[in-house]
């Protein structure tokens, strides 16, 4: 398996703007745009169950079960589940040896709605679990692999999933050398917002579509902590409590006796104290306003169920006034066995640096902490609010035009991202102003959505001879 060292990336500075240009043309002779399209599973290729096994094995044994349950419903579901099997996949096909920081799982439903600390509502890349510095190729991949593993799914015939998956290309391409062109903090500021989605909506989509963009619009804005609230917590004897609903969300108490119970609260709520440290002198200022009352376990996803995810629940100035945090465990990203380990000192610091750096802009409460459970064993962990603006598009219900359109939107914001942290000049040279690369992508894209629909059958044939557990939840 091939594994990148650290890039000379970061000493682009010492290079002229010509000169970055023709490291990224001269990058073409390394890995040929048109060979971005080839695919062959690796010799060796370890068995996909193996690999979701392997990655299963440290976390809470009871959940797992919920995972396999939830990736064998489908071949897309299997996919957003799979990036670790597709990491080891990636490391062999041929890269221009130009890096980035990487979203590390850049699949369609990574992508959505989210609020900026001036309450503007923006699109943006929106999980960074995998995240880590690596091959820019590689979140492009996983990109539009989704787009025509979800196309197909919803019954796009072959030449309807090629225009989805080339068009994605051809944004990505498009935009990354419009930021090329860009000053850098030009590059640091641009952002798609609500704004922007509606006015390409009104040329773009159809009116169911431009119908679907509005609701989602309308939905995300009353998603916040007020509203989670409102869904998870109930009033018990006067005092507001996260309501019991298993396995999906499960308070402390039904969870562990009062004596382990005490002793996890009182963890949780040095994990709260120590995190805000983290933050900004201002930010941990208003997190001082708040007083942690309750806790419960949380299933999130589909890749990372069976991770330890915490919902917090603190109160401000009465029971009126919550602010819900998801502090959700975070371990080595898939990506580190072939891109190189990070650079940070824990875990959760690697994913809230990423997310700083890829998004537009994040959280107010985004921080991280390492704290010690129950069982004496310390991990890593990042902390933000569960939900602030949060939303996303469903691919189920989208059509072909409306796919297309998303797709575009997805990986404009991914060539943004990319921008920020990677050399812009040498990577929009590398692609060229031709469809090289975007026909490429559409044979990858293909090849690829093959091999996940034989590997969501391993899945399915594991399960139904009882080599793993699954459960609906």
């Amino acid at each position: 398996m091939a594994r990148y060292a650290a890039s000379a990336d970061n000493d682009m500075r010492r290079l002229s703007v010509e000169e970055r240009a023709a490291r990224g043309r001269a990058a073409r002779r390394r890995a040929p745009r048109s060979g971005q399209g080839d695919f062959e599973p690796p010799a060796g290729r370890s068995d996909p169950v193996d690999v979701l096994e392997r990655q299963s094995a440290g976390r809470v044994a009871d959940l797992v079960p919920i995972r396999y349950g939830r990736m064998v419903e489908s071949p897309f579901r299997f996919y957003r589940g799979a990036a670790a099997v597709m990491a080891g996949d990636l490391a062999d096909t041929a890269v221009s040896g130009l890096r980035a920081q990487l979203c590390g799982d850049a699949h369609m439903l990574n992508y959505g709605l989210l609020g900026s600390p001036e309450r503007n509502l923006l699109f943006d890349i929106n999980d960074f679990d995998e995240t880590l510095p690596g091959p820019w190729e590689w979140d492009v991949k996983r990109l539009v692999v989704s787009l025509a593993v979800a196309g197909r799914e919803n019954g796009f015939d072959e030449r309807e999933r090629a225009v989805i998956v080339r068009s994605a290309g051809r944004s990505y391409r498009e935009q990354m050398r419009r930021y090329a062109a860009m000053n850098n903090l030009d590059v640091w500021y641009a952002r798609i917002d609500a704004e922007q989605l509606r006015a390409l909506a009104s040329t773009e989509l159809r009116p169911r579509g431009r119908k679907q963009l509005a609701e989602a619009l309308e939905k995300a804005r009353g998603r916040d902590s007020v509203q989670a609230a409102g869904k998870l917590t109930e009033t018990v004897s006067g005092e507001r409590r996260f309501t019991s609903l298993p396995p999906l969300v499960t308070p402390l108490w039904e969870l562990l006796p009062d004596q382990e119970r005490s002793a996890l609260e009182g963890n949780i709520r040095d994990l709260v104290d120590r995190y805000g440290q983290t933050l900004s002198s201002d930010r941990r200022h208003l997190l001082r306003e708040f007083t942690v009352v309750d806790v419960a376990r949380k299933v999130v996803g589909v890749g990372s169920v069976g991770t330890r995810c915490w919902i917090i629940l603190l109160l401000g100035k009465d029971g009126e006034d919550p602010l819900i945090l998801q502090a959700k465990e975070a371990g080595e990203s898939v990506l580190a066995p072939y891109a190189g380990p990070c650079e940070q000192d824990t875990q959760g610091e690697r994913v809230v640096a990423g997310q700083r750096l890829m998004q537009a802009a994040s959280d107010i409460f985004l921080g991280w902490h390492r704290a010690q459970g129950i069982d004496g064993r310390e991990r890593d962990f990042y902390l933000r609010q569960l939900r602030d603006w949060k939303g996303s598009l469903e691919p189920a219900g989208m059509l072909p035009p409306g796919m297309k359109v998303f797709g575009d939107v997805c990986a404009a914001t991914l060539a943004r991202a990319h921008a920020r942290s990677g050399d812009r000049v040498a990577i929009a040279a590398y692609l060229g102003a031709g469809e090289v690369f975007d026909r490429a992508l559409v044979r990858f894209a293909e090849a690829y959505a093959d091999r996940n629909e034989r590997d969501h059958q391993a899945l399915v044939e594991a399960v139904a001879s009882g080599r793993v557990a699954a459960r609906s939840a």
